[in-house]
């Protein structure tokens, strides 16, 4: 990797740009994602800062059940994201469908559309579980170096 891959990756990481949409959630979860944001929670401590194009973001926020009406909306914002992108499923309806799962205008969860890279249960799921869950998916994505001598094994010496 080259050190211009490694800014960019490190600028990434720590300053990761979200966008919210809602795909049909009787809006508790879209609550707590606010106040998420808000200086009690304070995302921003993280280098998260909310964006309203899909076009400059990182990370989509999904709230609720993917409905039929919604569903090519969604996929064509998450086309407009620039790569690599994350999705987060923020709530048991954007996890699984929740308790509107098996009506007739959901499809289900999020990752019935596109691929999602965390998932945040609760219904609500509360600002602490929010941050949890980006700032674990920001954790995962930082490379960790590879041990060259054995193979991409980290060995270590027990004393």
């Amino acid at each position: 990797m080259g050190i211009l891959a490694k800014i960019i990756n490190w600028s990434r990481l720590k300053s990761p740009w979200v966008l919210h949409f809602n795909t049909g959630a009787c809006n508790a979860c879209d609550i707590e994602i606010i106040a998420t944001l808000t200086p009690r929670y304070d995302l921003e401590r993280f280098g998260v800062v909310l964006k309203a194009t899909p076009r400059h973001a990182d990370i989509l926020l999904c709230s609720g059940p993917v409905t039929k009406q919604i569903e090519s909306r969604l996929l064509r914002i998450y086309e407009q994201m620039p790569e690599p992108k994350f999705v987060v499923a923020v709530g048991s309806c954007a996890c699984s469908g929740g308790v509107f799962n098996g009506c007739y205008n959901v499809g289900g969860g999020i990752n019935s559309v596109i691929p999602v890279s965390a998932y945040i249960p609760g219904c609500p799921a509360s600002p602490k579980a929010i941050i949890d869950g980006v700032v674990k998916l920001l954790q995962s994505l930082e490379a960790k170096p590879k041990n060259k001598k054995s193979g991409g094994k980290d060995e270590r010496r027990k004393d």
